[in-house]
Parts: C-alpha cells; structure tokens; sequence
C-alpha cells in the first residue's frame, strides 16, 4: 500500500469553547478520490480550512508527503501543492478567464525586483490549453467568468488547479447548486483526476455525487469521523444511519 500523501494526526480545533474537532485523524493516498460527507457542523469545514491553511488547529499535527508541515495561509497550502476550490469564492466574476487562471501567479514579459509587466499573450495561450486539457472549450480567454455557467466556473478552477501541477485538489461543494447536466459534467472532472494523478478530497451534502465519484467514504458527526471505508464496500443507508 502507497505511503499517505496527507497525514492527519489527532486535530483538535476550538470555537469559543465550542470542540468542533476531537482528535482527528486521517491518511489520504495518493491518486485516490476521497468522498467527505457529514451535515451542517460535523467538522468538515475546520478539517478543511485547516488543511488549506484558512485556519490552524489548536493541536495535532499533519504530514505531507512524509514532511510536517503547518500551514499559515493559503499559500502555504498552495505552494506544498494543496489547492482548494470553494463553492462561492474560487473564481472573480468580474476578471477574465484568463486573469483567473493565473491570479497572484501573472507570468510577467519583463521585470526588475519582481516588478513588470504581465505577459497577457501566455496568460491567453496557457489558460485555453488548460481548458482544453479538462476537455473544457470557452470561445475566449477574455471573456469574464461571470458570464460563465457555475459548471464551467468549476471546470476553468480544476484546470487551473491542474496547470499549476497541484498534487492535492480539495473541492468544496462542487456541485451545489447546478443542473444535472452541469453537476455531470463537474463529476466527469474529478473523475478525470486520477488520470492526471491528482489526489482529490471532494466534499458534499450529496451522498449520490460522492459515490459517483469517490473511492472511498469519510463520514464526520460532532467533530469526529465515525466512517472511513472503501466505496464499493458501504452503502448509502450505512453512510446515512452513522450521520
């Protein structure tokens, strides 16, 4: 069995005397598709936040890639190859595609001390590529994303993620929200991930989604997980009654 890329060793995290988590821990593997499940307030959100460097936990410890890290922000979750796609706030609607693919990593034509120029002309050819690549095709990379479908917003996201060889995907309610034939088509882009060799941790209210997609299923109640097993050896009634 694969090393874990994610070691997840005994998290505790506090909101004003609220234990919103009690000692959590979790392995992740490499190219695997896990499926986090658990309602309003079950912990999923601090484990990610956590995990994206959004927050920090008041004790434990994580691994990645066999080294302890301790993320500060997300930055540092980003530049250990850790990228995550919130449901609301991964894109700006009123920037173009391709300044969105690229937002705070702009490729410059020209610099002096890290001051310059951005290079619009890659920014263009590199962002189609990447869409292109999630079998994605938009009519422009200057067209704004918030003319775009929420599918599509998902999709220029994960292509994104992909370019910027991110090792970890983290998908926050990807399919929330969207028709059937755009949750489809969201689906069929984490699917895609493993193909890439992306370890994807995809979390959703949406039991049905997570089994289309995942390989294995964490469920979490009151802070803690109270699941871990293999997709095709767990139903959805099991999933539901430990929720």
């Amino acid at each position: 069995m694969m090393e874990p890329v994610i070691e997840i060793r005994d998290l505790h995290k506090w909101y004003s005397g609220v234990h919103a988590l009690k000692g959590v821990s979790l392995d992740v593997r490499p190219n695997e598709a896990l499926g986090l499940v658990g309602d309003n307030g079950a912990g999923k959100s601090t484990l990610i936040n956590i995990l994206s460097g959004m927050q920090t936990a008041d004790s434990g410890s994580i691994r990645f890639e066999g080294r302890p890290v301790h993320f500060e922000n997300p930055r540092d979750a980003m530049d250990a190859g850790i990228e995550t796609i919130y449901q609301y706030n991964s894109m700006v609607p009123t920037m173009s595609i391709a300044r969105n693919m690229f937002i705070g990593r702009e490729p410059l034509s020209a610099s002096l001390f890290g001051i310059g120029v951005m290079d619009h002309r890659r920014m263009a050819e590199e962002s189609m590529q990447a869409l292109r690549d999630v079998d994605l095709h938009l009519r422009s990379p200057e067209a704004l994303v918030g003319e775009l479908s929420g599918g599509q917003r998902q999709g220029v996201a994960i292509a994104r993620a992909m370019h910027f060889r991110s090792k970890v995907m983290i998908l926050d309610e990807p399919t929330n929200h969207l028709a059937v034939k755009e949750t489809q088509k969201v689906i069929g882009f984490v699917q895609s991930l493993k193909d890439n060799d992306v370890t994807t941790i995809f979390i959703s209210h949406n039991i049905h989604h997570v089994f289309e997609c995942c390989d294995r299923i964490v469920a979490m109640a009151r802070g803690e997980i109270v699941l871990d097993r293999r997709a095709d050896e767990v139903s959805m009634d099991d999933v539901l009654d430990v929720l």
